[in-house]
């Protein structure tokens, strides 16, 4: 097995993995679900570098339900038991992996755990979300031994990115002076998430209904009160409805004197692409929706997964660009999707960050071929919640280069809701860039709509802080297989 020169071999010593109940400030529908409350994963690694010390790793990330696998017949449990279960499968695997550089425990086991997982009912973006993890915290754990900064040694390679047999396309590709050039961002735009049930206006609150918690609640007061420039518009597949709403959105938004962005997520409502350009040319003849439709940048896997990738997007991509995010299941998805003209993919840290980078050189050579920059990157959220899971997300958008990312946590959940004060606080010495307090609650920091970034340079991958885990309960073992299946 070949291998980069240089590249630290490890050793994962032992993986435990801990869930965190959190409750939302304000419910959020998206697609086929209404999110009220949730839990978030957090994973421990231990790890031997090849020189015999020993460190630790951390990541975390929400334990999702309807995203990874939107079967209707399946549960929110046991959605969330799926994910459990390709936790379990990826520490089973690298527990029992030999010493190997950081990537390439990621690229060996890449195949297999898909076929674990597919052998046990299993997508590939289920099953994803387990090494998505892991290697995180298996970096984390790395970068602190060797005293760097995720951002320091992905430009040295530390580790071990190479071609290989799970992205042949990129053979020939010489990924460590392409991580060389990469220049990570100090500050991101937050691109606002509005949710289907969001208010727009005070007036779209019935008395008695506002949280009053000191944080912003309609569109109105988030665009007030943090400056936003950015914004993710969920639409619901239901043309008139998403016109009416997309109206009172642009009424408030088109106040700005300043230009803005926005994207739209079909969220896969809907059939073809036919039945999304219908809506976008609906878009087009509202005198009340120029402004929007000029500013909006893209269109974010409006097509169910199931037919996603089985036709030609012709029809919506000659208005936006299209891009997949659910159906970025495996690596390759990007080479299927852009054969079909679909000309961007999602990065999301609960698909993996090695998938990001890869479909990053792969934007690069596209790009190089066609002679302009046609094939691009998004950068969109999974309630990646203050502290661990928002820091390496972001880690990973800054160097990629992406200048704007999607962000809702920090408005549907307050601050470090279900997490040790002492954590919050923590992280607010760490950080204090990125967090703030606030009515005596730390939160994060938006700033003319904006993140800094600065202090997420610190040894480990994106935070200088252990998550506490004294009173978290360790995560139950998954009850997946079903005992009987689920219809499709």
């Amino acid at each position: 097995m070949s291998t980069t020169p240089d590249a630290p071999r490890l050793k994962v010593l032992s993986v435990d993995c801990f869930e965190s109940p959190y409750r939302l400030r304000l419910p959020f529908r998206f697609g086929v679900i209404t999110v009220t409350e949730g839990r978030q994963a957090i994973v421990h690694v231990r790890v031997r570098h090849q020189n015999g010390r020993e460190g630790t790793g951390y990541a975390a990330e929400a334990l999702g339900a309807k995203w990874f696998d939107k079967n209707p017949a399946l549960s929110d449990a046991q959605n969330l038991d799926q994910l459990r279960k390709a936790l379990e499968l990826t520490a089973e695997a690298y527990r029992a992996a030999p010493e190997l550089s950081a990537f390439d425990l990621y690229a060996e086991h890449y195949r297999p755990l898909l076929d674990a997982g597919a052998a046990c009912g299993l997508n590939p973006l289920v099953t994803s979300y387990g090494p998505a993890l892991l290697d995180r915290a298996v970096l984390d754990a790395l970068c602190r031994i060797e005293g760097m900064g995720f951002w320091q040694a992905m430009r040295h390679n530390v580790p071990g990115m190479r071609a290989h047999a799970i992205a042949p396309d990129l053979n020939g590709f010489e990924l460590t002076p392409f991580l060389r050039g990469l220049e990570p961002l100090t500050s991101v735009a937050v691109r606002h998430t509005v949710g289907l049930l969001d208010p727009i206006v005070a007036a779209d609150q019935p008395a008695g209904t506002r949280v009053d918690d000191g944080l912003p609640e309609t569109l109105e007061e988030v665009v007030a009160t943090y400056g936003n420039r950015y914004f993710k518009l969920k639409v619901s597949g239901q043309a008139d409805a998403d016109l009416e709403r997309l109206r009172r959105i642009a009424s408030v938004l088109d106040r700005l004197d300043e230009p803005y962005a926005a994207t739209l997520d079909g969220n896969e409502q809907y059939e073809d692409a036919e039945a999304i350009a219908a809506l976008w040319q609906r878009m087009q003849a509202e005198p009340a929706l120029q402004r929007l439709c000029e500013s909006t940048l893209l269109i974010e896997q409006p097509i169910k997964r199931q037919v996603a990738l089985t036709r030609p997007v012709s029809a919506l991509a000659r208005h936006k660009p299209v891009i997949i995010d659910e159906s970025d299941g495996d690596l390759e998805a990007f080479p299927r999707a852009r054969a079909l003209g679909y000309t961007g993919v999602s990065s999301k840290a609960c698909k993996g960050f090695y998938k990001s980078i890869l479909n990053l050189a792969r934007c690069r050579v596209w790009n190089e071929a066609v002679g302009h920059p046609t094939y691009f990157m998004s950068a969109e959220d999974l309630t990646t919640q203050p502290g661990v899971s928002v820091q390496q997300d972001l880690a990973l958008v800054a160097l990629l280069g992406i200048s704007h990312v999607e962000r809702n946590a920090h408005h549907f959940i307050d601050g470090f809701n279900g997490r040790p004060p002492a954590e919050a606080r923590a992280y607010l010495a760490a950080h204090p860039d990125l967090y703030h307090e606030q009515n005596g609650r730390v939160r994060l920091r938006i700033q003319r709509g904006q993140l800094a970034l600065g202090s997420l340079a610190c040894a480990g991958f994106g935070s200088a802080v252990d998550p506490v885990l004294d009173d978290t309960a360790p995560m139950a073992r998954a009850d997946w297989p079903p005992t009987t299946s689920p219809t499709p």
